[in-house]
């Protein structure tokens, strides 16, 4: 999937962006000089890897001709694409079949429920009668699963919940309480909530033969943009009633004596997540086996980096999207990529986290007829297409973008420390190959020199306009290598030592 087009790193080209605000005869900006320094003697958080959410888009996806559904499997989990590992299987809670369809396209992801004929109310289900379940249901986000598997090793699968199903909610629908800032589950309900994302959990382990290493029951809880008119399901959840939850949780996994461990509390941002880990008890905390945060806010991101150190419980950044403010819908602009790279920049430096998860991969048009649209998503579909209907993908600057960083830095590679704000950097576990990732939004080409003991070889790779992650090989071994980034551009630098 990469170009291998060789072309001269210091043949530059500026951004479209750049160009429209420079005069035609504008003279080319001078070489910044800048030195790298990383502390590979220093290796720091091991990684685990990239991924993405499968919700919403591997609900609509999943059920697309084999072609097309498999082209885009190949896309993000072959080493090819981008070589994920890392996959979040979203557990639906569903709505009532009365309730008229208001989600967005992929946000009514189906609930493994199933309602007898003659039953009313909130309390008709029940959890040890077989026919209360539907084992048929999300068959389009399960064809992911096995996808995944086909294409990966050793995958790792997190199953994490939106929602409770519409039966235990205080509203009636999965998108939340009337109010944004209630909970929505109603009171008592977590133990039965609980048992219903454990059983989902062991039933779809035996089913796909996968492993969910972790479950996390609630995601952005402690927000106030949850409520029933919402068109994506959520639930808020008081940092009181997320303990309770996590601890139910642990209790159901433990009932069916499942390996799988909770992660919490996948909170929107860290300045929340502070929040919610100041009103776990001791106890709650101690079932907590991984901790989850997003990253749409980057205040305070390193008192999580904190919490996760002194508790030595692993750290994930488990999603964001960086679309771009204000920018209109156009898959070959690269602001969207060098916004989204800058950002995975500053998360890697400030959380360290052992992974990092892209919200999710596919997204649906949003510009044309429907208007001026966004840049969300790393690929864009129209998603409300008929299934029979032709299904064009259109690849953004921003897949290329992120393509720069999982072709760099790899499972098993630590993080380290460079002392430049715009690089993170990855040494291998036998200390042989360094992996640089710099992020060049400017006008000026960067000279990047490594500073790095001993002879090492030097392959890069650059996503900038008109360039979908060029590969130039490694050329001979030297001392303190250097090459060049572009303005505008994203580039992966691999150093072996010889």
């Amino acid at each position: 999937m990469i170009g291998r087009a060789l072309a001269l790193l210091t043949a530059l080209a500026l951004p479209a962006a750049a160009l429209a605000q420079r005069p035609a005869n504008a003279a080319a900006e001078p070489m910044v000089a800048i030195t790298l320094r990383p502390e590979i003697t220093r290796p720091g958080t091991t990684f685990e890897g990239w991924g993405t959410a499968l919700a919403w888009f591997a609900d609509v996806t999943g059920g697309y001709p084999d072609p097309v559904r498999e082209r885009l499997a190949d896309l993000f989990y072959s080493p090819a694409g981008l070589g994920f590992t890392i996959a979040r299987y979203n557990i639906g809670g569903g709505n009532s079949a009365a309730t008229p369809p208001y989600l967005r396209p992929g946000g009514a992801v189906p609930g493994f429920w199933r309602q007898p004929a003659g039953t009313t109310g909130n309390d008709w289900w029940q959890p040890d009668e077989p026919a209360m379940w539907d084992w048929s249901a999300d068959a389009r986000q399960r064809w992911w699963l096995d996808a995944i598997t086909r294409r990966v090793k050793t995958p790792i699968f997190e199953a994490f919940s939106n929602s409770p199903p519409w039966f235990m909610t205080v509203s009636g629908r999965v998108s939340g309480a009337e109010k944004g800032g209630d909970d929505n589950l109603r009171p008592g309900q977590e133990g039965r909530f609980a048992t219903y994302l454990a059983r989902v959990v062991d039933e779809l382990q035996r089913r796909h033969r996968i492993a969910f290493r972790t479950l996390s029951p609630v995601n952005e809880p402690n927000t106030d943009f949850w409520f029933a008119a919402n068109k994506q399901e959520g639930s808020h959840w008081s940092p009181a009633r997320q303990a309770a939850m996590i601890d139910a949780s642990a209790t159901a996994l433990a009932r069916r004596r499942l390996a799988t461990v909770i992660a919490a509390p996948d909170e929107t941002n860290a300045e929340l997540f502070l929040a919610d880990w100041a009103g776990y008890p001791a106890a709650t905390r101690a079932r907590i086996a991984q901790l989850n945060v997003h990253s749409y806010g980057t205040l305070h991101q390193t008192g999580v980096r904190d919490i996760a150190r002194v508790s030595g419980i692993r750290l994930w950044m488990s999603e964001n999207d960086t679309p771009g403010d204000k920018l209109l819908e156009d898959f070959a602009d690269i602001r969207p990529a060098l916004a989204l790279a800058d950002h995975i920049v500053a998360d890697l430096k400030r959380l360290e986290p052992a992974a990092w998860v892209f919200w999710q991969a596919v997204e649906d048009l949003t510009g044309g007829a429907r208007g001026s649209g966004s840049n969300w998503g790393l690929v864009k579909m129209d998603l409300a297409a008929p299934t029979a209907a032709p299904h064009p993908i259109s690849i953004t600057a921003k897949y290329w973008g992120m393509m720069v960083f999982t072709h760099a830095i790899r499972p098993g590679y630590r993080l380290i420390r460079v002392d430049d704000p715009d690089t993170v950097g990855a040494v291998s576990a036998d200390g042989r190959e360094l992996a640089l990732v710099h992020v060049n939004a400017g006008l000026s080409p960067r000279r990047l020199t490594v500073a790095v003991r001993g002879a090492w070889t030097v392959a890069t790779t650059v996503t900038a306009t008109g360039r979908n992650a060029v590969a130039m090989p490694a050329g001979p071994a030297t001392a303190s290598p250097a090459v060049v980034a572009p303005p505008g551009s994203i580039t992966g630098i691999r150093l072996t030592r010889r």
